[in-house]
């Protein structure tokens, strides 16, 4: 019989950490064809999501799939995210939580990917950083110094941040 993957394991222990200290648990995910969420929603071929307790509904974490229902513009849908395609599960106030490698597809996978309800491959994935907007607003301000700002600018444009979609 094959060894399990922890990584399940490890992906209900800290969305459990988050839930524990009031932290707002975010899943990112490669989009392939067994992913099944909003496509308006995809950029790059990865998805980020809110898997709180408070903006879902059903939520079973699995050693396959992610599964739970959540609403996106007034209109709930289902989701399933293959646990081999999470890409990272972190809090949303401080960025910690865990990483993962995520193995690219093949060829022939990705050609697999065009599905009839999907219609186009998405994009290869690929991780990209957001502003933070905290720092859109310091760096707007005309009274920030060395005094007002503790914390030096970080090279390679600072802390990613995320922002939240509803």
């Amino acid at each position: 019989m094959p060894e399990i993957s922890t990584k399940p394991y490890l992906l209900r222990a800290i969305y459990e950490w988050c839930a524990d200290n009031g932290y707002t648990p975010y899943l990112a995910a490669r989009v392939d064809a067994q992913t099944r969420v909003p496509m308006q929603f995809v950029k790059n071929g990865e998805i980020v999501l809110n898997i709180s307790f408070e903006a879902t509904s059903g939520l079973k974490m699995d050693n396959q799939f992610v599964d739970f229902s959540a609403r996106f513009g007034g209109v709930s849908r289902d989701i399933s995210v293959p646990v081999d395609n999470v890409i990272a599960i972190y809090a949303r106030e401080n960025g910690q939580g865990m990483a993962f490698e995520v193995t690219v597809p093949s060829e022939a996978d990705a050609s697999a990917a065009v599905g009839p309800d999907r219609g186009v491959e998405p994009p290869a994935p690929m991780l990209t950083s957001v502003p933070s907007p905290v720092s859109e607003v310091k760096s707007g301000s005309s009274d920030t110094g060395p005094e007002k700002d503790p914390e030096p600018p970080k090279k390679g444009g600072g802390r990613p941040t995320l922002t939240r979609i509803k």
